[in-house]
């Protein structure tokens, strides 16, 4: 007959080594991951189809920093990120400003915008490098990157 105290020591045993393999299963999956969790770092081509257009940019309101994009990554404002209303997540784009001539590349992590002549909508520091912020909207020319 099994003594109590081989019995509950077996039990304790048997639940250590379950969650020794649930928790050895978990970081092999996490091992998987990519270092951004799957949310649009890699690098993807634009289109073949699609050489580029002219409109107007604008950028995000300071207030949607960290807000979920629709890649499900956090917008963050200190990023050289976009939103295209149809390029793929991860496309980077050559965003030109007409009347001034700079130029940033951008990554596309999130739609829109959704403004009639507005083709691209940029973070706040892709904003400063074109020198927009005091305008809000400028002039553009995307180009594959």
């Amino acid at each position: 007959m099994i003594s109590l105290t081989t019995y509950a020591t077996g039990l304790v045993a048997s639940r250590l080594l379950r969650g020794a393999l649930a928790l050895l299963v978990l970081l092999l999956i996490a091992g998987c991951a990519g270092r951004d969790g799957g949310r649009g770092g890699e690098r993807v081509s634009a289109p073949s189809g699609w050489h580029g257009e002219q409109g107007q940019a604008s950028f995000y309101a300071d207030r949607y920093h960290g807000r979920r994009t629709a890649s499900g990554e956090a917008h963050d404002r200190n990023a050289l990120t976009a939103a295209h209303r149809s390029l793929p997540f991860g496309t980077r784009v050559r965003v030109t400003r007409l009347d001034n001539g700079r130029e940033t590349v951008v990554r596309i992590n999130d739609r829109g915008p959704f403004v009639r002549g507005r083709v691209i909508d940029l973070s706040r520091r892709a904003a400063e490098e074109l020198d927009m912020l005091g305008q809000g909207v400028a002039e553009v020319q995307l180009s594959p990157e």
